[in-house]
């Protein structure tokens, strides 16, 4: 039994169970949903930073979509350590989170594998927070679903797009879309920069993803914005922040944002 090890438990979140219970509790004592947001969820947005800057933006995403079931759970997210072509998908059995491991979907994951020939398998490439933080809010959400993890590097965003496509023709797959925002600007700049990324994806302008707007996992939302366009999906905002509403520091912010992309209810 191959196991993706947690590496950034302890750090980007608690590493105990009951902490984090304890945070996704909190997260959602300070929201309320008025009404229905009529949308089937076929794909989320979301942030990954640490818990305690972007974990309540992520968190309403994963509350939300929760009402609903997935089979599979394709997290997708940029690298930022290893630096490689392509994408890499995990081929462990078990993703290791500290609510239990989560099993993957070995068998759906060889078929992408053996469907797109700039998958491959890179060890090293999963030592990678982008997607890990995901996993503790999948495990807490969607006890029963699978997990399938995918990490890029250097690649076009059409390509990842063809495999949204492709995940998309499974209904009960859920997307999980990994970024952050602007990075390290003044509150000014990094609100003017975020906001060119949100109008972006509310508008599902592919074009206006290059005008101004920064994201260190912009080619996966261009990817799933695409997807969404192909698929006659909709976007739904949820939320918007930055490590500023946690530090006060406004001289040097991270933005974080959340969205969900579906279809209306027929």
């Amino acid at each position: 039994m191959s196991i993706r090890k947690s590496v950034v438990s302890g750090s980007f979140y608690p590493n105990s169970k009951d902490e984090i219970k304890r945070y996704i509790d909190h997260f959602n004592s300070n929201f309320t949903l008025e009404g229905s947001l009529d949308i089937n969820v076929r794909a989320v947005i979301v942030p990954h930073a640490g818990y305690v800057y972007s974990g309540f933006t992520a968190n309403l995403a994963y509350n939300i979509s929760s009402k609903q079931d997935f089979e599979t759970i394709i997290v997708i997210g940029p690298s930022h350590r290893h630096h490689f072509k392509g994408a890499s998908i995990s081929l462990y059995d078990e993703f290791e989170t500290p609510f239990g491991n989560i099993s993957s979907n070995i068998e759906y994951t060889k078929r992408l594998k053996e469907k797109f020939d700039f998958l491959c398998f890179d060890e090293d490439a999963h030592f990678e927070h982008s997607t890990e933080t995901q996993a503790p809010f999948i495990k807490n959400y969607f006890p029963s679903s699978k997990i399938i993890e995918i990490v890029y590097g250097q690649i076009d965003f059409n390509d990842l797009s063809l495999l949204i496509d492709e995940t998309f023709k499974i209904k009960n797959n859920l997307i999980v879309t990994s970024t952050d925002l602007s990075h390290f600007y003044d509150l000014k700049k990094a609100k003017y920069l975020d906001n060119n990324c949100l109008n972006a994806i509310i508008n599902k302008d592919l074009s206006a993803f290059d005008k101004e707007c920064e994201a260190c996992g912009k080619t996966g939302v261009k990817a799933v914005v695409k997807s969404a366009l192909q698929n006659n999906l909709i976007t739904k905002f949820l939320h918007y922040c930055t490590s500023y509403d946690r530090t006060k520091d406004d001289k040097s912010v991270v933005g974080y944002t959340s969205f969900l992309i579906g279809e209306k209810p027929k």
